[in-house]
């Protein structure tokens, strides 16, 4: 089944609680966090004690996402703070390996997250490593862009690369991701999908994640 993993840098900040309890209960199955440093992206977002206050108040998997220069400076930080899924960018580290490694003696999943220009082929040495991959669908930085539709294929490729390898590896894709597309997103080979605005922009989130969870049924049902 495809797991819907929220994106809080979408919700109301003035009731990101609320929010959180809306799409558990809803049946989110993973809380995605996104963390900018203002530096290898544009934008400046969210701190460790954030991730506290998450994982005191939920009981869903906190995947958090490092879109930060020297990622690994960052890591245990997020580990401590009760991040259970933590992504860093290739384009971000010179050490894949070694960060990877890191992040998973920590007791966390490891993730790779590679921008929409950066090539999958680059992951050749490392995708044995990884418990997920995360394939941006926008150039990242800000919530609510209109997806890349040339990015569809890439995931379809790197579908046929984890399936030609009989890894377990999720593929994870973010970036204009909402009801109207997710279909897209499914048949192309998408694990886990990470819904901002797409939910929280709604105006009645928990509806539409229930709306939401009914199609992803619908359509493993049909296939």
């Amino acid at each position: 089944m495809v797991q819907i993993a929220p994106s809080i840098l979408s919700a109301d900040f003035t009731r990101i609680a609320e929010a959180v309890q809306w799409v558990e209960e809803a049946g989110a199955d993973v809380l995605h966090v996104d963390i900018m440093d203002g530096h290898f992206v544009p934008n400046l977002t969210f701190g460790p004690q954030l991730v506290t206050a998450l994982r005191d108040s939920t009981s869903l998997p906190i995947d958090v996402h490092l879109m930060v220069e020297n990622p690994r400076d960052f890591v245990p930080s997020f580990q401590e703070a009760g991040a259970d899924w933590i992504s860093i960018h290739i384009e971000a580290t010179a050490h894949l390996h070694k960060d990877v490694t890191h992040i998973k003696e920590l007791g966390c999943k490891a993730g790779l997250a590679l921008n929409p220009a950066t090539p999958i082929h680059l992951m050749n040495e490392i995708i044995r490593e990884l418990d997920f991959i995360l394939l941006m669908t926008v150039n990242p930085g800000w919530g609510g862009q209109e997806l890349i539709a040339a990015m569809l294929p890439k995931i379809a490729q790197l579908k046929s690369w984890i399936s030609g390898q009989k890894l377990d590896t999720l593929i994870e894709v973010d970036g204009g991701v909402k009801f109207e597309n997710m279909q897209d997103f499914v048949k192309s080979g998408a694990d886990v999908l990470v819904m901002g605005s797409g939910i929280f922009k709604r105006p009645d989130p928990k509806a539409e994640m229930i709306r939401i969870k009914q199609e992803l049924s619908r359509l493993t049902d049909d296939s």
